[in-house]
């Protein structure tokens, strides 16, 4: 049996006091009429046919699809002249009727209802509330049967009594509703023309009105305010969290995590409290997720363990990696096995090798790191000249930038194996480090212009505060030298201009040491006693 869904979205959402089309307000990252069109595709229906109507521009803008038909509603004149609307382009033997702002309603809901619509017989869902007010009530006669759909404002004290509530939603014979939508009136209290009015048509004609209802009464759950948009975001999010649960993955409190996309999730897995996953997320077995951590299209492989307050975002963690406290992957950052990246870590296009490390205060950005190659604090790799960006590549076992370096390798410079690279050594614009199995101690390989020029300062015993010479601070770029106000470069071959020194303890050293420096004597401190 063919298949037709006209989801109804044009209503203008007032209470809402938002000037965004009450269907795009967001649950769990995804727009209420988004996550109404995601289950009527998982319906395999012939159509879908959005009926729009307040901000129809945007509302086409943000959900624009080869599969949605959008249709114009003018005049917002009831649910009844929405359907009306769409009616020209309905084809398929039964048309489900669904709302653009009921976005929990499950698809196995949908399935149970579509099977009791046929030619002599439509389906109703509704639902059982201790308060259904607000909502239309089920009228049945002494046999149970359905005979009508009384709106709340029309209702009867009698009727308002009655705790069945009507949904809205329904699933219809085609070919019949062409003739009812032309029977409907606006004689009501709102003026309005009531896709409701159908069933009493129905029952009039012979038809069978058969029931259906939702296992969880928030299926059906509507939000006309902010404070109900909240209620579905919690329910959805608690939902999300039992269904993980379910697969093997433990949370440490379900109120306090969030799914804002499509989770994936293997055994074993430990989230802390506090975490968002966006997007498409894969999770593999025994993955552990830190409290604070948020997490948006990124694969996590088997063993990963991402630690607190860490953001990862297009990134790929291979088996046995590890990312943080407070690291920060962005898009295209791939980790490969028992790779590590520690605090205040930022990687950027970048990849690490098998075992790699850049354990605290680093930045790589389009970065190719080896093998068991560790950078040391203060890395980075420049790898942007204000018009061009261009790659760093370090090989397998390249030792190391030591803790507290503050190496920096200049636009596409290269580093090959088994180099080392210590104490603010630098790796110059399209130049190679110093060979397989070389160490460049204190040498300045920074690019100085097109020269290439290399500042070369003899090393000093580590225990001594070493004399440095401002035109050592010359700063590796693609095609230029920076240099700060004061700093001079020396020409190639020659001495540097003579310019008054600065004492830097353990960076790189002149010729000449440093003299004492001045020692200040503190006044004694007074401390109070009880």
């Amino acid at each position: 049996m063919s298949l037709d869904i006209v989801i109804l979205a044009a209503g203008q959402g007032t209470r809402m006091r938002s000037a965004l089309p009450k269907v795009l307000h967001p649950v769990a990252g995804n727009s209420m009429l988004g996550h109404v069109i995601h289950s009527a595709r998982q319906l395999q229906p012939q159509g879908i046919h959005v009926v729009i109507g307040h901000g129809a521009e945007l509302v086409r803008e943000r959900l624009a699809a080869d599969d949605l038909n959008f249709v114009m509603q003018n005049k917002q004149l009831g649910t009844g002249h929405a359907v009306a609307q769409a009616l020209p382009a309905l084809t398929a033997d039964t048309v489900l009727v669904l709302y653009g702002d009921v976005p929990l309603i499950e698809v196995e809901t949908l399935q149970r209802l579509l099977a009791k619509a046929n030619d002599q017989q439509l389906g109703l869902l509704t639902v059982t509330l201790d308060d259904p007010t607000g909502y239309g009530r089920i009228v049945r006669d002494q046999q149970g049967n359905v005979t009508a759909i009384v709106e709340h404002k029309d209702a009867s004290e009698a009727q308002k009594t009655i705790n069945e509530g009507n949904t809205g939603i329904l699933a219809l014979p085609a070919a019949r509703l062409a003739d009812w939508m032309g029977r409907l009136s606006n004689n009501n209290a709102q003026g309005e023309y009531y896709l409701t009015d159908v069933i009493a048509m129905a029952v009039a004609d012979g038809l069978v009105v058969a029931t259906e209802q939702p296992h969880d009464p928030m299926e059906v759950q509507g939000a006309n305010d902010r404070r109900q948009l909240s209620e579905l975001e919690r329910h959805y999010q608690l939902r999300e969290g039992r269904r993980l649960m379910a697969q093997g993955v433990t949370l440490r409190d379900p109120a306090r995590f969030d799914v804002r996309g499509e989770v994936t999730v293997g055994r074993d897995v430990l989230i802390d409290i506090n975490v968002v996953l966006e997007g498409k997320v894969v999770i593999e077995d025994d993955v552990q997720i830190g409290p604070n951590c948020v997490i948006k299209n990124t694969t996590l492989r088997n063993g990963a363990v991402v630690k607190a307050n860490s953001h990862l975002e297009g990134a790929v963690m291979g088996e046995g990696s590890d990312a943080g406290p407070f690291a920060r992957l962005r898009p295209g950052s791939v980790l490969d096995a028992k790779a590590h990246v520690g605090n205040f870590v930022e990687l950027k296009n970048a990849h690490l090798g098998e075992g790699a490390k850049a354990g605290h205060l680093t930045y790589l950005g389009d970065a190719e790191i080896g093998a068991r190659t560790n950078i040391g604090a203060g890395t980075i790799t420049c790898n942007y000249d204000g018009a061009n960006k261009f790659k760093t590549v370090m090989g397998e076992d390249v030792h190391r930038f030591e803790q507290f370096a503050g190496g920096a390798c200049g636009n596409k410079s290269r580093c090959n194996d088994g180099c080392r690279l210590d104490h603010h050594s630098g790796c110059g614009s399209g130049r190679p480090g110093s060979g397989t199995g070389a160490t460049a101690q204190h040498r300045g390989l920074e690019a100085a212009g097109e020269d290439q020029e290399e500042l070369i300062y003899p090393q000093l015993p580590p225990s001594k505060p070493t004399y440095v010479s401002k035109s050592a601070f010359l700063c590796a770029m693609q095609s230029d030298v920076w240099s700060r106000p004061g700093w001079e470069r020396a020409s190639p071959r020659t001495p540097a201009k003579p310019v008054p020194d600065i004492a830097v303890p353990a960076l790189r050293a002149s010729r000449t040491a440093a003299p004492p420096l001045p020692q200040e004597k503190l006044p004694p401190v007074k401390l109070r006693t009880a």
